[in-house]
């Protein structure tokens, strides 16, 4: 079946999910798709997309089946409640793509492992927000058996500029926490940044113009620093979604470590207290502001 473009079930379509699914439509591969709010669908189904009854008749129907949920409890929950895992055909590919962390993929590959061995599991989480799920320019943490791999190829070509292989299930997630570490503290020090400067007296613009081609920022930190400058505080990457992933993080590394990232953790989670968390992570900048 390499190179062959199987019909592929997305299951949760919101903000990522809707992304991906356009961008598998626009790659010429067959889309199902379901949500439990069917208005979410209508769009894409305008595109051509079949959209499914359930979360099981999508299955049933799909060879390869797309999870993108908030949460591990949301995924567990379509695979089992909803019966998406007993509806899979044997041979199918449940591709799990949610950030869920450690504990969340480990239930889910013991809920596969106990009750579907028949069926292929990558543990293939993403990194990137709406805008490259909308352009298939995600970069794909994926692991799992490679008999599967020349299955999906053409969907993660379609959803991502690159797909990185990391060996069993469960370590594509362990690697998208590393990620998301990593984007935390990209992060925080651009509101930090312009939040110190601002009480030094001295405007974000000043910022942006000392720092725009510096080695020290990357051009994702460049485009966010822009976007502060604007005032521009729309949802890219959910404040309160960021602050899920580094809690995962911290979870993961267990036994009270990493401290500065607790601190971090702690900085947002006053943001997301004044109702902020809907807005992208860098209107933590707004927040140190105000002290």
């Amino acid at each position: 079946m390499a190179g062959t473009n199987e019909l592929v079930a997305v299951l949760g379509i919101g903000a990522m999910g809707h992304g991906m699914a356009a961008s598998a439509l626009r790659a010429g591969i067959p889309v199902i798709v379901w949500d439990r709010k069917t208005e979410a669908t209508r769009d894409l189904a305008e595109s051509g997309a079949q959209v499914a009854a359930s979360a099981a008749d999508a299955a049933r129907r799909a060879p390869i089946v797309v999870t993108m949920v908030t949460d591990a409890d949301a995924v567990i929950s379509i695979a089992g409640e909803q019966g998406m895992l007993a509806a899979l055909a044997p041979g199918a590919i449940w591709a799990q793509m949610s950030t869920i962390g450690v504990a969340g993929i480990d239930r889910v590959v013991a809920l596969a492992s106990a009750e579907r061995p028949d069926v292929m599991l990558l543990d293939a989480p993403v990194s990137g927000s709406r805008e490259p799920a909308e352009r298939g320019q995600l970069t794909i943490f994926a692991s799992g058996p490679g008999q599967a791999r020349s299955r999906v190829a053409p969907l993660f070509d379609a959803l991502g500029q690159r797909t990185i292989w990391v060996g069993e299930a469960g370590s594509g997630t362990r690697l998208k926490l590393v990620n998301n570490t990593w984007l935390a503290f990209a992060s925080d020090a651009v509101a930090a940044s312009v939040a110190l400067a601002h009480r030094l007296g001295l405007s974000t613009g000043t910022v942006v113009d000392a720092l725009s081609g510096a080695p020290l920022v990357s051009p994702w930190q460049a485009a966010k620093l822009r976007r502060v400058a604007e005032g521009e505080f729309s949802p890219q990457f959910p404040l309160s979604l960021a602050l899920k992933d580094v809690h995962l993080a911290l979870q993961a590394a267990g036994d009270g470590r990493l401290d500065v990232l607790a601190c971090l953790a702690d900085e947002w989670q006053r943001a997301v207290d004044q109702g902020l968390g809907e807005q992208d992570l860098t209107v933590v900048t707004q927040v140190i502001d105000r002290g």
